[in-house]
């Protein structure tokens, strides 16, 4: 479930940024302030990206091994 709302987050955060920076552009007044909201936002999708590659590489590897198990359950039953 946590790696459902890390993916969902990967889409919604440079919405939020694309948000903020037209914002600012609105109501410019010399500072470019949505610099750190993207900072802090990009960090979070760093993080976030990690969280579903680890969730993609473990999902993998049980593929994997539920695959291997099953050839070589029907390969010995075969003898």
């Amino acid at each position: 479930m946590a790696t459902l709302k890390a993916l969902k987050f990967l889409f919604i955060a440079p919405v939020i940024v694309i948000f903020l920076t037209v914002v600012n552009l609105m109501t410019w007044d010399g500072e470019w302030w949505v610099q750190w909201a993207a900072l802090g936002l990009g960090i979070a999708w760093v993080f976030s990206l990690l969280k579903v590659i680890r969730g993609i590489v473990v999902a993998g590897g049980l593929a994997a091994v539920t695959a291997y198990l099953l050839n070589r359950r029907t390969s010995t039953s075969n003898w």
